[in-house]
């Protein structure tokens, strides 16, 4: 659907979310090595838990409370609200207990699995509600300002990790998406971002390499 307010941010992150999260079910189905110490030593799994986060957190400080004020009146659509803000609290304590369960020696691995499968029903459920029902009402109930009080709350959390985070929302983003959010940059931040951020961040090993990667640099 066509959206008054600039959703591209959003987007952005939702999609930056599915990908990693994808990853984390790929280290988690891992045989060959021991999942859970893998995904606990992983810089992308550190960064997905943060980014996730701030995001739930700016989302529950700065856009549940004015959109709720804003459909008052309506229950159907306060009840919207309602149901995304529950989601985030389930999806919170699932983080925590994944890193649980890594650390457990004993039975841990047992757990891990169950618990990623969780996060993952959950928060792709949560992501796919949002898109569907809370984007549409945003979009309908917030004044733009709002909207941009939100989106400020949200960069200024990110702020502290703005060379890492930006090119980590980006990767592999498509190029509409790529235009819609570099497009915001200034000049001078537009070329910080690619001559140092994206260069930086590409050089870090997010997530353990494959096995056949792990072979072929052997080989060489």
């Amino acid at each position: 659907m066509a959206y008054q307010l600039d959703m591209s941010m959003m987007f952005a992150m939702h999609d930056a979310l599915r990908r990693e999260l994808a990853q984390v079910g790929r280290v988690a189905s891992r045989r060959d090595d021991n999942p859970a110490t893998l995904l606990r030593a992983a810089l992308g799994w550190e960064l997905f838990k943060k980014f996730l986060t701030i995001h739930h957190q700016s989302e529950d400080d700065a856009l549940w409370p004015p959109l709720r004020a804003a459909a008052a009146g309506h229950p159907d659509q306060v009840a919207v609200v309602d149901a995304l803000e529950a989601e985030h609290a389930v999806i919170e304590p699932l983080l925590a207990a994944i890193d649980a369960a890594a650390a457990d020696p004993h039975y841990g691995h047992q757990r891990f699995g169950d618990i990623i499968d969780e996060l993952s029903a959950q928060l792709t459920a949560h992501l796919s509600h949002e898109e569907a029902d809370g984007l549409p009402l945003i979009d309908a109930a917030l004044t733009p300002q709002q909207w941009q009080h939100f989106a400020q709350v949200h960069g200024e959390r990110n702020l502290p990790d703005a060379p890492t985070y930006m090119p980590w929302l980006l990767a592999g983003a498509s190029p509409q998406t790529l235009d819609a959010v570099l497009g915001k940059f200034p000049p001078r931040l537009l070329a910080t971002y690619r001559e140092q951020w994206a260069p930086a961040y590409a050089a870090l090993q997010i997530w353990p390499a494959t096995l056949e990667q792990q072979l072929t640099s052997h080989d060489h």
